[in-house]
């Protein structure tokens, strides 16, 4: 083999080597969503210091692309239903920011609604339970389920004065699914060995924590506005509708790159 054909075989190897490095190595998205509720939770949470965001989207979620897909669907399944029908709900998508969120609080493992600081600016629904479950959905319906007790245009009795009533029904985190104006939601589950649940403990208990923004259950308020579907969204959807909710606008330069 003379010079020429080493110096060939050379750079083929480092080549490839190259393209298997490049398709193995983890991509790693830095893009948050850039809004003032974003950067007073991520200051809210590391204690007003700029932290490297980046390290944050590293991290390992603790939820599944599928359980994240089921949740989402039936939120929106369940919003585009409502009845009355509403006339200004708006249609919900994910927010990697409330799935941190949501991640750092299901891993303190604690049942009850937290962590304190965060809760001014997000709502949050919680579910638990023990043993193996088939969908992640099983842990969400009860959520919808409180549509039962529910009496719109807002809670009466779902909405229990401690110590007297505090095991009659609950309809608030049925109204947080369908509030009109809360259109994010980020959820993590995670599995804790020894829950503390209502005075019991659980093991190896199923953890799942759905934060969501804009904030929703305002007292005095109702979930949303009753009327023909669409007819009182928001400007910025550009009338845009689907499935009975107010759709955010397709943002394309396709017709003037194709006039």
């Amino acid at each position: 083999m003379n010079a020429l054909h080493v110096i060939d075989f050379l750079l083929m190897c480092i080549s490839f080597v190259a393209s298997v490095l490049a398709a193995t190595s983890p991509t790693v998205s830095s893009n948050f969503p850039s809004t003032n509720f974003t950067n007073n939770v991520a200051k809210s949470l590391y204690g007003g210091e700029d932290k490297d965001t980046t390290s944050l989207v590293r991290r390992k979620r603790y939820i599944s692309q599928n359980d994240m897909l089921s949740i989402l669907d039936y939120h929106n399944k369940v919003r585009g239903k409502v009845f009355p029908p509403a006339s200004n709900m708006e249609y919900m998508t994910w927010d990697e920011t409330l799935a941190k969120t949501a991640e750092d609080w299901a891993q303190v493992c604690q049942w009850e609604h937290g962590p304190r600081h965060l809760l001014r600016f997000l709502g949050q629904n919680l579910s638990v339970r023990t043993g193996r479950y088939r969908s992640i959905l099983q842990l969400v319906k009860p959520w919808y389920d409180e549509v039962k007790d529910y009496v719109f245009p807002y809670p009466r009795d779902c909405n229990p004065r401690c110590p007297l009533k505090c095991q009659g029904p609950m309809c608030t985190h049925y109204t947080q699914m369908v509030w009109a104006t809360t259109n994010k939601v980020g959820c993590a589950i995670h599995t804790c060995h020894n829950m503390n649940v209502w005075g019991n403990i659980w093991k190896r208990a199923t953890y799942l924590v759905c934060n969501y923004s804009s904030k929703g259950n305002w007292i005095g308020e109702a979930p949303y506005k009753v009327g023909v579907p669409c007819s009182a969204c928001p400007p910025s959807y550009g009338g845009s509708c689907s499935n009975n909710m107010c759709f955010p606008a397709l943002n394309t330069n396709y017709l003037q790159w194709f006039k």
